[in-house]
C-alpha cells in the first residue's frame, strides 16, 4: 500500500507542474500575439489623377505634426530633417524624392512601410505621392 500511495503522490506532482507548465506556456503565447500593431491604410491611387498639392500648405503641416517632433525628423536627430524651412531641401536634394518612377521614392516608400504607422492617414499619404507624382515643386 505504501508503494501506491508514493506512486499516486508522485503521478500528482507530476500532473501539477504539467499544468503549471501548460499555463504558462499559454500566458506567454498569448502576451506574444498580444503585441502587434496593425496598421491598415487605404491603398493609394496610383492610376488616378494627381490632386493638386502645395508644399507650404499641404505637404509641410503634414511633416510638422506627425514627423517633425522632438527624437524624430528635427536637427540633431533622423535624418531627414522635417522641420519647416529646410524639410524641402532635405527631401530633394538629399535623394528622397523620385519624380520619374514616385512609387520608388525613398519618402514615399518609408511613409507607406515602415513609418507608416507614423502618417497612418491614408489621404495624408495620397497628397505626399500626388506631390510626388506632380514633380515635387516648392511652391
Amino acid at each position: 500500500m505504501q508503494t501506491l500511495a508514493t506512486s499516486n503522490y508522485k503521478k500528482a506532482i507530476h500532473m501539477k507542474r504539467l499544468i503549471i507548465f501548460a499555463g504558462l506556456f499559454f500566458i506567454i503565447g498569448a502576451g506574444l500575439t498580444g503585441c502587434y500593431k496593425d496598421v491598415n491604410i487605404s491603398p493609394v491611387s496610383t492610376t488616378a489623377p494627381p490632386q493638386a498639392t502645395s508644399y507650404k500648405k499641404d505637404i509641410q503641416p503634414i511633416f510638422t505634426a506627425d514627423c517633425a517632433t522632438a527624437g524624430c525628423h528635427v536637427a540633431g536627430s533622423q535624418k531627414p530633417g522635417l522641420e519647416a524651412g529646410v524639410s524641402y531641401v532635405n527631401l530633394v536634394n538629399g535623394g528622397y524624392v523620385n519624380t520619374i518612377v514616385p512609387d520608388q521614392s525613398k519618402l514615399y516608400t518609408m511613409i507607406t512601410g515602415e513609418m507608416a504607422v507614423h502618417i497612418s492617414n491614408a489621404k495624408d499619404v495620397q497628397k505626399v505621392y500626388d506631390w510626388i507624382r506632380t514633380g515635387a515643386i516648392d511652391n
